[in-house]
């Protein structure tokens, strides 16, 4: 039994007995009927007479000849002062759900203590897939229908209605779910995760973890896209059991990177490309020019840290290449920057890396100046969408294979930027 305190909206049409019902069995303290007025084409009543008609407006049974019975508040006691009708377009969803949402918003404010119970149970379609969505958009709105035993595919046999809370936590859920798991579409998984952490946790058990297993992996990515890995992995090795299937490739690479086999560097090379890939893609030119920077100079650095024993941080003077001119700083160390350090790479090497220095030096060269003259390294302009797209073309087509031939580890997928995979079964990385 629903408390006195509880203001019903209900849609009208059809047959008047699940209405009453509805009446009866929730006691409101105040009634908002949905009804349709005269239709337009034909002239025919809508059914705000079964509420307004005067005398004898509702048949007792469909195949009755005449009207027999008065209006539904005179068949359930309602004073003029309980109810009020509201009128929408029969057939039409727009008009009805932008009428019903203001009506629902009107009510929410006129009673603040009432508990508002929205009953789509009878009206056209149109007016019942309204006021469910209209009724979804209203906080603390429930939705009911009246039910029961069914003896065909057309209606409820009379005299076993009974009205019923319909339970819409999960498509409530999902709503509010929706516009921050969209953030990943931009890879912004820390808005995704500030939004999905504001959501009011359901009573449900199965919803809660739903929940709280998008929050959390929605910070995993945040704190993969900000280089915190072994966050990143804390978080995801929590739902291994639930989504590693899922995300296998994501978690293969981030057991690379926070591994500590000779696959950790080259995995955290290609994975600062695909940084850049999403600073990039969320119109970031200037941060992701300053990644390709740092990935062209790491990928020599580890180079002569791996196959040498060279740290370009400090060179032995005797391992520094013939005809190099590079000496001690400050500091009385002999430092190589990205370009000496590819000096050094051509100069010892004659494998891939060689090969690349030697093909692409000039355009290595001009590369570097365009990054140079941006406003985060030296210069004040920001890198332009054109810039980026000359630089990322070279990169991803000169660079990147030999890098990866190089490492001999493939490249890693995008972090993904739909959470429908949960769903679906499908992560959408690239």
């Amino acid at each position: 039994m629903i408390t006195s305190s509880t203001i019903l909206v209900i849609t009208v049409g059809g047959s008047h007995q699940p209405i009453i019902t509805a009446i009866k069995e929730t006691h409101p303290a105040h009634t908002c009927f949905v009804c349709s007025d005269k239709d337009p084409g034909t002239g025919k009543p809508g059914s705000n007479i079964q509420i307004l008609g005067e005398g004898y407006v509702i048949k007792a049974h469909p195949q009755d000849g005449k009207p027999t019975l008065p209006n539904i508040p005179s068949q359930t006691g309602l004073a003029s002062e309980q109810f009020e009708v509201v009128t929408v377009e029969a057939d039409d969803l727009d008009n009805a759900f932008m009428t019903l949402l203001a009506s629902l918003e009107n009510l929410r404010s006129r009673f603040p203590q009432g508990k508002l119970v929205a009953d789509y149970t009878g009206g056209t379609k149109s007016m019942s897939a309204a006021l469910v969505l209209a009724a979804l958009e209203v906080q603390g709105a429930e939705l009911q229908l009246v039910t029961g035993n069914r003896t065909d595919l057309i209606k409820v046999h009379d005299g076993t209605q009974y009205s019923s809370l319909a339970i819409s936590d999960a498509v409530r859920l999902h709503r509010s779910m929706a516009p921050h798991l969209a953030s990943w579409g931009r890879f912004a998984y820390d808005e995704a995760a500030a939004g999905l952490d504001a959501i009011p946790a359901p009573p449900n058990n199965s919803l809660r973890h739903r929940l709280f297993r998008a929050r959390d992996l929605s910070r995993a990515f945040a704190a993969w896209d900000r280089f915190d890995h072994t966050e990143a992995r804390r978080l995801l090795d929590s739902y291994a059991p639930v989504v590693a299937q899922n995300l296998q490739s994501h978690f293969n690479t981030l057991r690379s990177i926070t591994g500590d086999s000779p696959r950790k560097e080259p995995a955290q090379l290609l994975d600062l490309w695909r940084n850049a890939e999403r600073r990039a893609a969320q119109g970031r030119f200037d941060d992701a020019v300053a990644r390709i920077y740092r990935l062209l100079e790491w990928s020599a650095q580890w180079f002569l840290r791996s196959r040498f024993g060279i740290d370009c941080s400090d060179i032995p003077a005797e391992k520094i290449p013939a005809g190099l001119p590079l000496s001690a700083g400050r500091d009385g160390k002999i430092q190589a920057p990205l370009f000496s350090a590819w000096e050094m790479v051509g100069a010892l090497s004659t494998g891939p890396f060689s090969t690349f220095f030697r093909d692409h030096r000039e355009n290595l060269l001009g590369h570097l100046k365009m990054r140079n003259h941006s406003i985060l390294a030296h210069g004040l302009s920001p890198i332009t969408t054109t810039e980026w797209k000359i630089f990322s073309d070279w990169c991803s087509e000169s660079f990147l294979p030999v890098l990866i031939e190089e490492s001999g580890i493939k490249m890693p997928p995008q972090l993904p930027q739909d959470y429908r995979w949960e769903m679906t079964g499908t992560a959408h990385g690239r």
